[in-house]
């Protein structure tokens, strides 16, 4: 099969762009460093206190200064050259990468040091997400492209999600932590390589007349005057408050439920990623014009019985099967939302209302791993999953009757649009 035809495949359209395709290779080998990171240190942290109280901080403490700071972070990606704040902190994330591993490596360490180290990537994290969502759009040189190069974004966000915590979890037995912490830093290499090698449109200084305040102000009243926009940031936000922390009880079901060690629960966080990564390949290979908000719907619904399914399984194959199912449905909460924002908001306020996408995603799960923690130590972690499967159960009913009621809304609006062009006849 020739590259022409694989570019003209409409699961890879998006391949067509150049600087999309050296973004998507870099990101690819960084991310799969990431989810390193995240199961080593998940693992790590439980291993120290056997708390799932102290998995849930932990997920506080990388996820809430994001949330705080994104708002800012989203006006310095309007305001200033978006790939040079990507650029920038793409560097810093590397240097906090370097930190953490030294200091997994000299074996002196302590729990508020790790969580100390991911405060900072928080910090970095809330002005990365916006310039990089954002940059995207500039990326792909066919803007109908635009979905598919975001469903393609997911896809190696979730691939990378079965590759990570599996090597993860083999090195973690094999060579120790450190060397999970170690190949994380390094990985930031090829992502920063291949920004370098892009070329972009030259980047022209734009003239401010309000202020950051101000800025953000106008970005807060965009989203009041798009009602559409507003709600699934909101359904976003109640998603990752109550459901999708359930990733903090991972290490509890690994240890104590099926009696592995890090290896399984590598293979379990591994599983979580298969299911989402053929819900993004799922997406990317819809047309153009497909109903997002009717898919987001269902599978919010798939992710809550799937989570149902899981909580209480303990036959160890049917509960990688039932978590597979969660993950599939999962992904379309981050994916689809991006990519209504990024196909209908005005391409100047794309970095502010990207960065209160950010501020539901990442502001609300810290939130959530605490109260899942708290309730997970009074009930059990089993009927806290199962809990927060019920909860995603009733979000996606909330969202059916949303749509239904849209739907009807345009009905009618449509009935009086020809009863006023048959009066005026």
């Amino acid at each position: 099969m020739s590259t022409d035809t694989i570019k003209n495949i409409r699961t890879f359209r998006a391949f067509k762009s150049r600087n999309y395709r050296l973004y998507f290779t870099g990101q690819s080998v960084s991310l799969i460093g990431t989810w390193m990171q995240k199961t080593a240190v998940s693992w790590v942290i439980y291993t120290l206190t056997h708390s799932t109280f102290m998995l849930g901080l932990t997920l506080f403490a990388s996820l809430f200064p994001s949330f705080l700071f994104s708002l800012i972070g989203g006006v310095v990606s309007d305001r200033y050259n978006r790939y040079r704040v990507l650029l920038t902190t793409q560097i810093a994330s590397l240097i906090q990468a370097l930190l953490l591993a030294v200091l997994i490596l000299l074996k002196h360490y302590a729990v508020w040091e790790i969580l100390s180290l991911s405060v900072v990537l928080g910090i970095i994290n809330a002005f990365d997400v916006p310039a990089r969502q954002s940059l995207v759009y500039e990326m792909v040189d066919d803007k109908a492209d635009l979905p598919n190069a975001l469903a393609l974004n997911s896809s190696m966000v979730n691939l990378s999600r079965i590759i990570g915590p599996a090597i993860a979890g083999i090195v973690l037995e094999s060579l120790g932590d450190g060397a999970c912490f170690l190949l994380n830093a390094l990985s930031f290499v090829a992502v920063i390589a291949s920004l370098l090698m892009m070329k972009l449109p030259k980047y022209i200084t734009k003239v401010h007349k309000k202020n950051v305040f101000g800025e953000l102000k106008e970005g807060m009243a965009y989203i009041k005057r798009t009602p559409s926009i507003a709600f699934v940031i909101i359904m976003l936000g109640l998603i990752s408050l109550l459901v999708l922390p359930y990733n903090t009880l991972i290490p509890y079901f690994a240890r104590d439920v099926f009696k592995g060690t890090a290896r399984t629960f590598g293979v379990i966080d591994s599983f979580i990623g298969l299911g989402a990564f053929f819900g993004a390949i799922f997406l990317a290979s819809q047309k153009t014009g497909a109903n997002l908000k009717k898919i987001l719907c269902i599978n919010t619904l798939i992710f809550g019985i799937g989570l149902i399914l899981f909580s209480h399984e303990h036959i160890y194959i049917l509960a990688l099967l039932f978590v597979m199912i969660a993950g599939f449905g999962m992904m379309s909460q981050v994916t689809i939302t991006n990519t209504i924002i990024q196909t209908t908001v005005a391409p100047a306020m794309r970095g502010r209302v990207i960065s209160l996408y950010a501020m539901a995603f990442f502001g609300m799960q810290p939130l959530g791993g605490l109260i899942v923690g708290s309730i997970s130590k009074w009930i059990g972690a089993a009927d806290t999953l199962m809990g927060q499967g019920c909860a995603a159960l009733l979000l996606g009913l909330l969202h059916w009757r949303f749509l239904h009621k849209e739907k009807l809304k345009k009905e009618q609006d449509l009935i009086l649009k020809e009863e006023h062009h048959l009066q005026a006849l």
